[in-house]
């Protein structure tokens, strides 16, 4: 009794089940990044009502001081090298869709490469300031801006390089030529995966828009 019950094995999968848990799985990163960003857009949001909250009640005059402003040439440049890594990103997830995954290469390391001169000129930013941190409503929120910059290009650049990295995976793992355009399992979570990337990419980029104009135009 015991030795068959040890030899026992469980039912094997049907390739309706596998089917079924493929298509649950390839929902979950659907939903899953567009959860992400719902989250994220909270975020971000208390970082706007501050704005606008200290902004319009302007407590004794501390708003803005005269001589406070953030320096326009680096947030222009952190705006457009962020804005040219989102329009890569969903540039390079549409070519993979029509089956070019050569662009979509080019265009992922690009937009890493962009990516990583807009993380770097929004750290070097916080080195220019003619501000302390606390010293007005718009530094203190400025500050919590460029925290958050930091963590949405990190968070960014970072998934859109995996997405690379596991495109060369496919590779070795599957062979053959474009595997990653292939109907294998890995294959369709892969590009589930670079479809939430390229739309994660696209919210921080309209995001952008707005803190860019709060801060640098406003």
């Amino acid at each position: 009794m015991t030795d068959t019950f040890s030899k026992a094995k469980g039912p094997s999968s049907t390739p309706e089940e596998r089917e079924f848990e493929l298509r649950a799985q390839i929902g979950s990163i659907w939903s899953g990044g567009r959860l992400f960003i719902g989250m994220y857009t909270f975020l971000l949001a208390s970082e706007v009502f501050s704005y606008f909250y200290l902004r319009s009640s302007n407590n004794g005059s501390l708003w803005r001081l005269p001589h406070q402003h953030a320096p326009i040439a680096y947030g222009w440049t952190v705006f457009i090298a962020m804005t040219t890594t989102a329009l890569l990103a969903i540039f390079g997830s549409r070519r993979l869709r029509k089956g070019d995954v050569a662009d979509f290469q080019v265009a992922g390391w690009t937009g890493v490469t962009t990516g990583l001169i807009a993380l770097i000129v929004q750290v070097w930013q916080l080195t220019k300031l003619g501000f302390h941190p606390g010293s007005s409503g718009y530094a203190s929120t400025f500050m919590g801006f460029a925290v958050l910059n930091i963590i949405s290009i990190v968070l960014g650049t970072y998934w859109l390089e995996t997405t690379l990295a596991r495109s060369l995976r496919l590779r070795k793992e599957l062979g053959g030529e474009n595997p990653e355009l292939s109907m294998a399992p890995t294959a369709q979570l892969f590009r589930a995966n670079v479809a939430a990337m390229a739309y994660f990419w696209g919210f921080l980029a309209i995001s952008g828009v707005l803190f860019t104009a709060m801060f640098y135009v406003m």
